[in-house]
């Protein structure tokens, strides 16, 4: 089965099978009805301190249903080498990060997690290759692709705080 058939299959972002930094089965499915931003990160990278700023706004903005889906890869430069485990024991550590992170995947190539099938594959409103950690795609409530923002937004900037409290506003 191909990841566009599997992508299909599931239907909406939020079915899509997804595991934790855990290890457990999990889909987005408990987020379905919030303001989403997925990131794909990287704890060996030069924009690896967005964790900071990316804590900072799920903190601002949770209370409002707007939750931060970290996603390490490793495919840029093995910026991302370290088990599930290292990644947490890191992200909790170096930044104090309470969002909720997930297993590492593959974002471009024939390994591409459906997931980002969904986010940046041809049927995406914002397709094309993930050029380097920390792209973000922001989610609204229905599930639906907003926005893309390439690794050099930054979590807190004023383009992207815009883009999320505009989401936030929609109902």
């Amino acid at each position: 089965m191909t990841a566009s058939i599997s992508l299909h299959a599931a239907g909406s972002l939020y079915d899509i099978p997804l595991k934790d930094i855990d290890g457990k089965d999990t889909t987005l499915k408990p987020y379905a009805g919030k303001v989403l931003l997925v990131v794909n990160v990287a704890s060996k990278c030069g924009y690896t301190p967005q964790y900071a700023a990316l804590e900072s706004v799920y903190k601002k903005y949770s209370w409002q249903g707007f939750v931060v889906c970290g996603f390490p890869c490793n495919q840029f430069g093995g910026q991302e080498p370290g088990t599930d485990a290292d990644i947490k024991e890191f992200c909790t550590a170096k930044y104090n990060v309470t969002f909720p992170m997930f297993d590492k995947l593959e974002v471009n190539g024939a390994n591409r997690h459906p997931l980002y099938v969904a986010l940046a594959g041809g049927e995406s409103p914002f397709p094309g290759n993930i050029k380097w950690n920390f792209t973000k795609f922001l989610i609204g409530r229905d599930g639906k692709i907003l926005n893309r923002f390439d690794s050099k937004v930054k979590p807190d900037s004023e383009e992207l705080t815009q883009a999320i409290e505009a989401a936030l506003a929609a109902k």
